[in-house]
């Protein structure tokens, strides 16, 4: 469906669960609240909301968390979304901790693309910005979603005096693998000092010195707002997700539905609506909140600008 500036809206990220096995320090910062269980949509609430959307027009879903593999059955729940007659796609964004044990359950259900968050290949500082992660466990994990043929990608959030000189390092991993490395520049969600970030002006400008022969790649990568780099003759790319100095919300085609049941028109903004009220009746009822969600979302975000209604929960709570 369209909302009120013409953008068509195709796209849902679902978070199913707000627990993770990392502590990434921009993310799950120390004493973040959990909440109990009980106040975590079922995956029968999912599954329902999922095919209120495609009944209008929302026919791709991207499963999140928190870390989404630690819930059980999420692969299952994969497999009855891509069931539901008007689905066109269901992927996954991970931390790749779990990965290569439910890769082949995945396969199975269907998932048709793997984005795994991961900020460095050094082992001491994986460790000190996940707190407790395996970066072994990450790599086997990536290795075999790769090795499944599914369409497997790397989301690097680079941050300066942390891993800003590990840039060629992802990149000539992703040429060898034949997989993308996407930029995402840091946002202001939660805790998180976007002052710390890099922008992708500089990472492209370093990327160029060392792969001059670095050029725009006009096909499209998947779901996101990345503008993509490629080599010539070389698979996979480089894409740039430059939510700081770049405004792409003109093409922005997504809602969000956190594992809480409060769907967010902009990732931006604190503003929500609920819709466990909803569940307890017929299915337009879930569409109307859903159109309405559609209906508010705002034009631009304004992370630049840090009003008084900023999203000020942590990406965990939101859903990745």
């Amino acid at each position: 469906m369209k909302d009120n500036y013409g953008r068509t809206i195709n796209y849902m990220r679902i978070s199913i669960t707000d627990r993770c096995n990392m502590r990434c320090r921009y993310c799950m910062p120390d004493g973040i609240e959990k909440v109990s269980m009980s106040k975590i949509l079922t995956y029968e609430d999912i599954l329902r909301i999922a095919e209120a959307a495609t009944g209008i027009g929302i026919t791709r879903f991207k499963i999140t968390g928190g870390e989404p593999l630690v819930r059980l059955g999420c692969a299952d729940l994969i497999r009855d979304i891509k069931a539901l007659p008007g689905t066109e796609q269901v992927t996954i964004t991970t931390n790749g901790m779990e990965l290569a044990k439910y890769m082949p359950d995945l396969k199975a259900a269907g998932i048709d693309a793997i984005n795994v968050s991961l900020d460095t290949m050094d082992k001491d500082k994986f460790r000190y910005i996940t707190q407790c992660g395996d970066l072994e466990k990450v790599m086997e994990g990536i290795e075999s979603a790769i090795a499944s043929g599914i369409r497997t990608k790397i989301n690097c959030v680079p941050q300066k005096g942390f891993n800003e000189n590990e840039i060629p390092d992802f990149a000539k991993f992703a040429f060898a693998k034949g997989i993308d490395i996407r930029f995402i520049e840091l946002m202001p969600i939660g805790q998180s000092d976007a002052g710390k970030g890099l922008s992708n002006d500089a990472i492209l400008s370093k990327l160029s010195e060392i792969y001059p022969e670095l050029e725009p790649d006009g096909s499209i990568h998947g779901n996101g707002p990345a503008v993509y780099y490629q080599i010539p003759g070389k698979k996979g790319g480089i894409g740039l997700i430059s939510a700081m100095h770049g405004i792409f919300c003109s093409s922005c085609n997504r809602i969000r539905l956190t594992s809480q049941g409060m769907i967010k028109p902009c990732l931006c903004y604190e503003e929500s609506i609920d819709i466990k009220p909803a569940l307890e009746g017929n299915i337009q009822d879930i569409q109307e909140l859903l159109k309405r969600a559609v209906e508010i979302k705002p034009g631009q975000h304004c992370f630049n600008e840090m009003p008084d209604n900023i999203e000020k929960r942590s990406m965990s709570q939101i859903g990745g």
